[in-house]
């Protein structure tokens, strides 16, 4: 149904869906990742990038499964209207109501409990195809109750704020860095231009992090106004900050690749270094986010059959593919010098003598991310709206178009002003709502949907996009792994802090 909520768009082949897929997920948190690597030490590291990959991938057949089941409900609740029409038709005919047929005590008459293994035969070849885009809070309310869909759009609204907070710190840094680089009195040298301090001078008598408050300012007045209307990101927008970003990785890579080739590399990095793994979590969580796109990102492939296998092969690839980059700059870079935000370590004219790629580097997040931003801001402030909405209620004006676009601006920009911090930003927000996300909600998804789908197709019926990982053993597993990333993390900023 065009226009409608369920809209698929326009279709594509199983590779473009596995190209979108790639770019979806490698993101801003790739940025972030060298720097954590270095931290937690290049074994640690290796060990969970490659763990947090598998359980992401499991959580993302968790949700394709979950897909699979919305449609076959969103199918039967049609057929069982269409089937109720026709005995209402019937009953008007013959002069028999209702009322008139007698029901055993105890008889449940709500269609939602009776097993309808007749779908199969009248409806379409199979009831689990995925033909229509269910997203995932439709499939919140379609299989939780009341306390479980509130918790999702409180999960995904604190993820979304996260994600604001970073990218509203992560352009006034890079702007930050590349303007005060110019102008200050830096020797030029690898070691010199990745140490700062935020009370440095920039120009003048303005302090660097009297600068990177007037960036975020100019951010903010710039892109801010975005959220109080209507804007997606076109086709061409996508394709453009698509090829920016592949640029900007491979000119890293290739760069670091050569230093270490000339006997240049200055990293020399731990095997383990537990104090590291706290981000590290949190920013691998965040860099393999995807299970919330998904529903728009799978439903438009055409062909599924092999849908489980693409999805594997895109996160293997995208494994290799953080650790490349991460262990070039961790043998590049010595772990001191990494930079929040690793484009930011090319800005020395020491590293690249062309100045056109250190300010490519230097202002790739800039352009990339502030595209970004207001799809962010209205995809929040649009799960504001739905979270509070009622059933047939309108919202006054003022709370339509000022308070929810106010209240979805002002909590990320107040947090970028009291910390530039990208690391620990990336992390937190991977850590808790990233964890709710990729593993929580994902596991009681298919908890649920398998109950739903059992009561009313029956047992006999077999999801065909059911996960690799039926038994109810791997959503266990999930849950509990979920909750001990929960209790450590919290543990560890606790013994952090206590310790300061």
């Amino acid at each position: 149904m065009p226009g409608s909520i369920t809209d698929t768009g326009e279709l594509y082949s199983p590779y473009v869906g596995l190209v979108y897929m790639f770019n979806l997920i490698v993101g801003t948190g790739a940025l972030t990742m060298p720097k954590a690597f270095a931290a937690a030490g290049w074994l640690v590291s290796l060990i969970l990038i490659m763990f947090l990959a598998f359980m992401s991938y499991m959580t993302t057949t968790f949700v394709m499964e979950a897909m699979a089941a919305a449609n076959a409900h969103l199918r039967w609740k049609r057929m069982e209207k269409h089937k109720e029409d026709d005995d209402n038709d019937e009953d008007s005919s013959s002069g028999v109501s209702d009322s008139d047929v007698l029901l055993p005590d105890g008889y449940e008459t709500r269609s939602e409990t009776r097993p309808i293994l007749s779908v199969q035969r009248r409806g379409a070849p199979n009831v689990f195809e995925i033909t229509e885009r269910v997203e995932m809070g439709q499939m919140a309310s379609m299989f939780f109750n009341k306390v479980g869909v509130n918790l999702f759009y409180f999960c995904i609204i604190i993820y979304l704020y996260g994600d604001l907070a970073i990218y509203a710190a992560a352009v006034p840094v890079s702007l930050m860095q590349v303007t005060c680089s110019v102008t200050g009195n830096l020797s030029g040298s690898v070691e010199d231009s990745m140490k700062y301090n935020d009370t440095d001078q920039c120009w003048g008598r303005i302090r660097r992090i009297d600068a990177y408050r007037i960036y975020l300012a100019a951010f903010t007045a710039l892109l801010g106004p975005f959220t109080f209307f209507n804007v997606q990101k076109t086709k061409y927008l996508q394709i453009m900050t698509s090829m920016m970003r592949w640029i900007a990785f491979v000119i890293m890579i290739i760069l670091a690749l050569l230093r270490i080739a000339r006997g240049q590399g200055e990293g020399h990095p731990p095997l383990a270094q537990l104090s590291g793994i706290r981000n590290l979590f949190g920013v691998c969580v965040y860099s393999f986010m995807c299970q919330h796109s998904l529903p728009s990102l799978i439903t438009p492939i055409s062909k599924k059959k092999h849908v489980n296998k693409l999805v594997l092969l895109d996160y293997i690839l995208i494994l290799g593919f953080y650790s490349l980059l991460s262990f070039t700059a961790i043998y590049c870079f010595r772990n001191g010098t990494l930079m929040d935000m690793y484009t930011l370590n090319f800005t020395s004219s020491e590293i690249v003598t062309v100045a056109f790629i250190r300010y490519f580097l230097g202002l790739f997040p800039v352009f990339t991310i502030s595209t970004n931003f207001p799809i962010i801001a209205v995809t929040l402030r649009n799960n504001w709206k739905t979270l509070f909405h009622r059933e047939g209620g309108i919202y006054p004006w003022v709370v339509d178009r000022i308070f929810f676009p106010v209240i979805t601006l002002i909590p990320p920009i107040i947090v970028a002003f009291c910390t530039h911090d990208l690391e620990s930003l990336v992390g937190i927000t991977g850590a808790y709502a990233g964890n709710g996300i990729q593993y929580i909600i994902p596991a009681f998804l298919a908890y649920c949907s398998r109950k739903n789908s059992q009561l009313v197709f029956g047992s006999g019926t077999l999801n065909k996009h059911l996960s690799p990982f039926r038994h109810t053993f791997w959503i266990g597993f999930v849950l509990l792994w979920g909750l001990f990333c929960f209790m450590f993390v919290t543990a560890n900023i606790i013994l952090s802090e206590t310790k300061l």
